[in-house]
């Protein structure tokens, strides 16, 4: 997809846009209202290798995608009108410079139980960087190790989860992952500085 079709996605009316990863604490752009959204026929899965925010080439952390299948609670946002294609512009450099995701309108039920055409990312895979269904383990050092421009792959981890919760949705997958990772953390900064 080039970014004059991603800004042809741009609706003549307000914009919705779903959120299941960072977008849900940092969505980075304004908008008129924010809800609790369920997605059906997507689940977020820890599928993305992160080469920039949370991780580089050599040492890549992990991040969050969508994949076919279940279901996915998140936050839909609306956007003005107006305001859909700076919107756009800014979601192009944010999510889409490697094209890992592939953006594609999904419909999600809000709180308020209506129904919404909106945005989403879905993880591509056949992308470098999809790294697919890894073991915990794998992902734990992954995230223990994930270090990039927005920061520690545990923060990142962190944050997610904190949101699930307050949406009502817990992942024992999620947590022993981050659990795996924070204790990895500290078993190499003991390693590493043992009269501590």
């Amino acid at each position: 997809m080039t970014f004059a079709n991603f800004l042809q996605l741009a609706p003549r009316e307000d914009l919705w846009i779903f959120g299941y990863g960072s977008l849900m604490w940092a969505p980075g752009f304004r908008y008129r209202e924010r809800w609790p959204a369920f997605v059906h026929g997507y689940h977020r899965s820890l599928c993305v290798y992160s080469h920039r925010y949370r991780g580089t080439p050599k040492r890549p952390g992990l991040v969050v995608g969508l994949c076919p299948g279940g279901s996915c609670w998140g936050i839909a946002y609306r956007v003005a009108g107006a305001r859909a294609r700076g919107v756009l512009e800014y979601l192009w450099r944010r999510e889409m410079r490697n094209r890992v995701y592939v953006p594609q309108f999904v419909s999600a039920r809000t709180a308020r139980a209506r129904a919404v055409r909106a945005l989403a990312f879905i993880a591509n895979d056949e992308h470098p960087q999809f790294a697919g269904d890894l073991d915990a383990g794998r992902m734990a050092r992954l995230v223990a190790n994930g270090s990039g421009e927005r920061g520690h792959n545990v923060d990142y981890l962190r944050r997610t989860l904190a949101h699930m919760h307050e949406l009502g949705v817990p992942d024992p997958h999620f947590e022993r992952v981050l659990r795996d990772a924070l204790a990895l953390r500290e078993r190499r900064r003991t390693r590493e500085n043992p009269g501590k």
